[in-house]
């Protein structure tokens, strides 16, 4: 396995691998890797002869309150992580490789990121594109695996390929549970025992909700109410709980077609999402 860390470095293997006819995976993460993101290495080797795992903590994510500073980094796990499980290459660029001093043009996506986390996050999809964009560009993969915990940003990156028309096909993957069912996140590691408890409760009201859609219940606000029961029985405090439409993310009245029940919640000044495709 190889680790660069400049754009060069990258470039150069991605070009030398399509010249000798391979296809390119890539899975882009922040790092501090668990077995979500190794479920994503997983599909990208059932797709592609090579496969790279970006690991970049993207500062233009963050909004000034949040979490940069204290975002769990360990890159020797991370590394020993990939090697164990096939990886052919990791790129590791610093801020300064991703982002000229003077760097001033963004990629916004105006429709899908305003609802959901763009209403408390205004700043993060931003982010989140630009970086993804730059990252499609650096390694020239084939296909780009991103998770379904994340489902509103896999939303957004599909359109903005798709607007773009930039040369790569996304691919989502399942949503990977811990043995007790909360969605995996590098941010699990905040939480406190009796926050990791109480947690539960939004794990346990996404699956309750989920469970009522299949014995037939289709009305949205019966569906959020489920979900909002139990998140108040743990007292999580609710960002929001939503039933959208899975192609627009507009609110939907009845989940009678593709829609996605989400929510992001506070356990302590710990926040998580999680979320079920409901058809």
């Amino acid at each position: 396995m190889e680790v660069f860390r400049t754009v060069e470095e990258m470039r150069a293997a991605s070009e030398k691998w399509h010249a000798e006819g391979a296809k390119v995976a890539l899975v882009p993460t922040m790092g501090y890797l668990h077995a979500g993101h190794i479920s994503l290495v997983s599909r990208a080797h059932e797709l592609a002869d090579k496969v790279v795992v970006s690991i970049f903590v993207n500062p233009t994510q963050f909004g000034p309150t949040e979490d940069l500073d204290k975002y769990p980094r360990d890159f020797e796990r991370d590394s020993a992580a990939c090697e164990a499980n096939g990886v052919d290459a990791i790129f590791a660029p610093t801020p300064d490789v991703m982002y000229a001093s003077d760097f001033s043009t963004w990629v916004v996506e105006e429709k899908l990121s305003k609802p959901m986390c763009g209403v408390t996050r205004p700043i993060h999809f931003r982010g989140v594109c630009t970086v993804c964009l730059k990252l499609f560009n650096i390694v020239r993969s084939d296909v780009a695996i991103f998770g379904r915990k994340d489902a509103q940003q896999a939303l957004i990156i599909q359109r903005m390929v798709r607007d773009l028309n930039v040369p790569v096909e996304i691919v989502t993957s399942a949503l990977v549970r811990e043995p007790d069912n909360l969605a995996m996140s590098s941010r699990n590691r905040y939480l406190s025992p009796d926050e990791r408890k109480r947690a539960l409760s939004l794990s346990r009201g996404i699956l309750a909700a989920e469970a009522a859609w299949k014995a037939g219940e289709k009305d949205a606000q019966a569906l959020i109410g489920i979900v909002k029961k139990s998140v108040e029985e743990g007292q999580g405090k609710i960002d929001y709980i939503v039933l959208n439409s899975q192609d627009t993310l507009e609110p939907l009245q009845k989940a009678d077609k593709p829609a996605l029940l989400a929510a992001a919640v506070y356990f302590g000044t710990t926040r998580l999402i999680d979320n079920v495709f409901l058809g």
